[in-house]
């Protein structure tokens, strides 16, 4: 069996995560990390003999990019190693038009260079998004409520820390029912800002503009940090003209670990898809296991 040859762009939180699980995979071989500090930097020792590298294009035969990335840097490297006819996984995470938005821009390229994105390649967007439309399908009519945390925030918390000021932070998400939820952010300021100032910034940034935000100053940051987090999604709905339909969905888990391994199983999904950028809900499950249809479907139906 030839295994996909892969590299991890980033190797923040979800990079490192993203290591274990191309290791693990049985179905890929890792190409080597793409990093700012490049081969001269100091490097964890689990880096040991792997090869790191600034520019992808000193990897042989990388044939998908994981972009372990922060959100808001998934567009450039996505559209960037998309023409270089490299397939790429990402799990940009901002929902509704940005994310379709995403989408349409990344689609032609990916055709036109023969290559696969997969984008929001996560827990959330994701695989809940996958979830949801089973429910959806299950009781058509009815409402879904989608209920996160309590927990860490990656997405926000990496968006907070981008914010002028702010030296270290962590965003908490909090759920208050209904798919309403609060957000606890607690900072370690810069030298010479103003508290208030820099809570303005970040309580109107794009991340936190529709929740009910708290901004907490805090001695020690890496105190409070827990990488723990969870999901509970409801749906109350009509299968056909039964009413009552309830379906409840939990799960408490570490939040890099999971994304990262989301990320790694679109990595074999994109290796099975015509080109183009899809997102999870877009793709058979079948496509995100290791082995053969006929076995997996003998083995799971």
């Amino acid at each position: 069996m030839s295994k996909i040859k892969v590299a991890i762009v980033g190797y923040g939180n979800v990079g490192k995560y993203t290591l274990e699980a191309v290791q693990a995979a049985p179905d890929m071989e890792l190409a080597g990390v793409v990093r700012r500090s490049g081969p001269a930097g100091e490097q964890p020792k689990e880096l040991a003999g792997i090869p790191i590298v600034t520019d992808i294009k000193d990897l042989q035969g990388v044939q998908a990019a994981l972009l372990a990335v922060p959100t808001r840097s998934v567009p450039e490297y996505a559209a960037k190693y998309l023409a270089m006819g490299i397939n790429t996984v990402d799990s940009y995470d901002i929902h509704g038009e940005n994310l379709g938005n995403l989408r349409q821009t990344l689609d032609p390229i990916a055709k036109s260079a023969g290559a696969v994105a997969v984008i929001s390649a996560g827990w959330d967007p994701g695989t809940d998004s996958m979830l949801r439309g089973m429910l959806e399908f299950m009781a058509p009519k009815g409402l879904t409520y989608t209920n996160f945390g309590p927990g860490m925030s990656m997405g926000h918390t990496v968006a907070v820390k981008a914010i002028k000021g702010v030296k270290k932070a962590l965003s908490v998400t909090i759920p208050a029912g209904m798919g309403i939820h609060k957000r606890a952010v607690y900072i370690e300021l810069e030298p010479g800002f103003e508290f208030e100032a820099v809570a303005h910034a970040i309580k109107t940034d794009e991340y936190f503009l529709k929740d009910e935000t708290k901004v907490h100053l805090v001695e020690s940051v890496d105190n409070l940090i827990d990488m723990g987090h969870g999901v509970l999604m409801e749906r109350k709905g009509v299968s056909g003209a039964t009413d009552n339909q309830i379906f409840k969905f939990d799960m408490r888990i570490n939040n890099p670990a999971l994304t990262a391994q989301v990320m790694v199983a679109s990595v074999r999904a994109a290796a099975r898809q015509q080109p183009g950028c899809y997102t999870m809900l877009e793709i058979p499950i079948i496509d995100f296991l290791p082995g053969e249809r006929d076995a997996i479907v003998r083995r799971m139906v």
